[in-house]
């Protein structure tokens, strides 16, 4: 599969980009990556703006935006910079506009960056259908040159940066009826807004494309970068993933798609989008930026390589083998990836205490199963006791892992009452050895799974075609700096190779995080090996070893695998963070409504601020609550607005009556506990 986004998925490359200023801030070329955040107040309550401007500079953003609705809180804009300009405070401030050119003209007067929406800028969103012929389409430009040039001119004019934001959810008609609800459509949607601003020789600009949904933002920046490339374009990236949500949750989401587009070189500015109050997101975006930017000090020199195991743009499942581990547990292609716990036991340390521990996490943690148990076998012993070990119905795991140890014998595995698969690493071993572990499970009536480097597969090529054996990789390349890199190697190898067997991806603890040991650090480096993986459809079993509490180990693998879209477990909520056009308190509000829909597996309920994205951003949602009013909620089903300006104090249980109406509620079970 040809790609050229970025210059090597086995490394992390930056890519060149063109340096701009943001006043006194520049982005992109060799500057580090710059963090932004947004505050959440009413521009024209101006000593509120500068109360949290100050707040988010001193938690170490660099860039704030300041949402800018209309004419009259643009020109607030002015006394906003005045304040903190006497409060020697110069950090540049950006105007977030989105449907009045008029007052983005009174904006530019005052602040250091503008942003524009393409799909509300100078644009028609009515979520109306139509077939634009070529000169229709011509014409709309047009008018969208004539519209938008002013600015440009100015901007130019007065040295002010530009950011073209691109938004998922808010994709003009014009757009949408061209080229769809897709990545394709949001880069397309940018490039005309920049083709508009070059032919005004007006470069100082930025370019995001932003969804609530990982896959879609990812494929959408692989697409752009190359789609510039292709057109000498070198313009730097703002990354973010729009309404990822609050909590766990929330950071997952932002570290799948923003980390996995660090991770390949991409990006210059980031803003980690949280449903909280927005100093919050500046630790979260401060780490990602930090281990990506440890990884550029360790890497040099060009690896671009043209043929890749995956389509970049478009997810696809990897077409696997399957293997049935238990009569309860199959890994196949129409399987979602399967949960393995690491008690990081050995057998004979776990034959008394893990059972009942299980149990007890099992009984508390519901839809999310523990379906494999990770254990260590070091020596004679450890065989011996395995014997006790056994699965039936009512076990609170599904099947044993049973590592074996370096110099253990595995000529005469012991046959078990369990539903066991032996892992045994033979990154040194050759070809001799491989076949009797395989014999030996074979007689043990056991699964195999081996460990080895990436480029070991072809060494195993013709035996592993043949067998029915699970695939990871050794521990010294899942500790890499790069382990995403050394999985897409190995995926790589295994399509060379016309061998499809399943493959465990394994997240343990990176050089990168030995310093950092905080949960947090762990929880990006898992959404973002994992994560990102998985958003590829590469993985079909997965494990998050990092944390040796068994509920936080088992809550976290399931999060990133609602975060990533391979396996759905829970609620699913769509979040917008507060700004200056939210018409309510979204922290409250989203904290509330979990609480009441938190249950309801499988479903996914957006809760958005005002309209500017929700309608487009919460198109794959099954229901909506919208800020339509002060006051007022508008619910929606899909992209349909089915009742508008509820009073607030009653769009809670008209959701909730709206869920049952559609067959989606059930009953909150006797015994839960949240996921969250």
């Amino acid at each position: 599969m040809n790609h050229r986004y970025c210059n090597s998925r086995y490394k992390t490359i930056r890519r060149a980009s063109r340096e701009i200023n943001v006043g006194n801030v520049s982005v992109g070329g060799n500057n580090p990556i710059r963090i932004q955040s947004m505050t959440t107040t009413n521009a024209q309550d101006v000593d509120a703006t500068v109360k949290q401007t100050i707040s988010l500079v001193n938690a170490g953003c660099e860039i704030v935006r300041i949402t800018a609705p209309n004419k009259a809180a643009a020109e607030a804009l002015k006394d906003v910079r005045a304040k903190l300009d006497a409060q020697n405070i110069h950090v540049p401030l950006v105007a977030d506009i989105h449907f009045l050119p008029s007052a983005a003209m009174v904006a530019v007067e005052h602040v250091e960056k503008i942003r524009v929406n393409p799909g509300n800028y100078a644009d028609r969103k009515k979520f109306a259908t139509r077939e634009y012929s070529d000169s229709q389409y011509d014409e709309e430009l047009d008018r969208i040159h004539e519209t938008f040039s002013p600015l440009v001119l100015r901007a130019k004019e007065l040295g002010r940066a530009m950011r073209i934001g691109t938004n998922h959810g808010s994709l003009s008609d014009r757009i949408m009826n061209r080229y769809g609800d897709t990545p394709l459509g949001m880069v397309e949607s940018a490039l005309e807004f920049l083709r508009i601003a070059e032919s005004h020789s007006y470069y100082n600009i930025a370019l995001s494309m932003k969804a609530s949904n990982p896959k879609v933002m990812i494929a959408a920046y692989r697409m752009l970068v190359e789609r510039m490339e292709q057109e000498s374009m070198f313009y730097p990236l703002h990354l973010g993933v729009t309404e990822a949500g609050d909590g766990e949750d929330g950071r997952i989401k932002s570290a799948i798609g923003i980390g996995s587009l660090l991770a390949d070189g991409l990006g210059d500015t980031i803003r980690v989008s949280l449903t909280e109050d927005p100093e919050f997101e500046i630790p979260v975006a401060d780490a990602l930026a930090k281990k990506v930017m440890t990884l550029w000090d360790q890497e040099d020199g060009d690896e671009r390589r043209d043929q890749d195991a995956i389509d970049p743009y478009d997810f696809n499942k990897r077409a696997i083998d399957a293997i049935e581990i238990s009569s309860r547990t199959l890994v196949g292609p129409d399987s979602p990836p399967r949960v393995i716990l690491n008690t990081h036991q050995a057998v004979s340390e776990a034959i008394d205490s893990t059972e009942d521990s299980l149990k007890n996490i099992q009984n508390k943690l519901v839809d999310t199963p523990i379906e494999g148990i990770f254990l260590k076998a070091n020596n004679q012993e450890d065989l011996d006791t395995l014997t006790q070990l056994g699965t039936n119905d009512t076990s609170s795991y599904e099947f044993l892992v049973i590592e074996l140890s370096k110099n253990l014998d595995f000529s005469e595995l012991p046959k078990t009452r369990s539903s066991v698969a032996f892992l045994k690493d033979f990154s040194l071993s050759n070809l001799t050895e491989l076949k009797s572990f395989l014999n030996s499970c074979e007689e043990a009536n056991a699964t195999p799974i081996i460990s080895l480097e990436h480029k070991d597969v072809s060494k195993f090529r013709e035996i592993l075609r043949d067998s029915k054996t699970i695939i990871t990789l050794s521990s010294n390349e899942t500790t890499s700096d790069h382990a995403i890199g050394r999985y897409r190697q190995l995926f790589d190898s295994l399509k060379a190779a016309d061998i499809n067997a399943p493959v465990w991806l394994r997240n343990t603890s990176s050089s990168s995080i030995k310093e950092d040991v905080s949960f947090l650090n762990r929880l990006l480096e898992a959404s973002i090996l994992t994560g990102s993986l998985l958003c590829d459809g590469l993985g079909d079993i997965v494990s998050i070893e990092t944390e040796k509490d068994f509920t936080t180990s088992i809550k976290l693998t399931y999060n990133v695998l609602q975060g990533a879209g391979a396996r759905i477990t829970k609620t699913e909520y769509v979040a917008c963070p507060s700004c200056g056009r939210t018409l309510f308190d979204l922290q409250s509000t989203t904290q509330r409504i979990r609480a009441q829909t938190g249950h309801l597996k499988g479903v996914k309920i957006a809760i958005m601020g005002c309209i500017v994205n929700g309608p487009g951003e919460m198109a794959d949602a099954d229901f909506g609550y919208v800020g339509g009013a002060p006051g007022k909620i508008n619910l929606y089903v899909g992209k349909e607005c089915v009742q508008y300006n509820i009073p607030a104090a009653d769009a809670d249980q008209r959701l909730i009556d709206l869920i049952k109406e559609h067959d989606k509620w059930t009953d909150v079970p006797t015994e839960i506990s949240s996921v969250s």
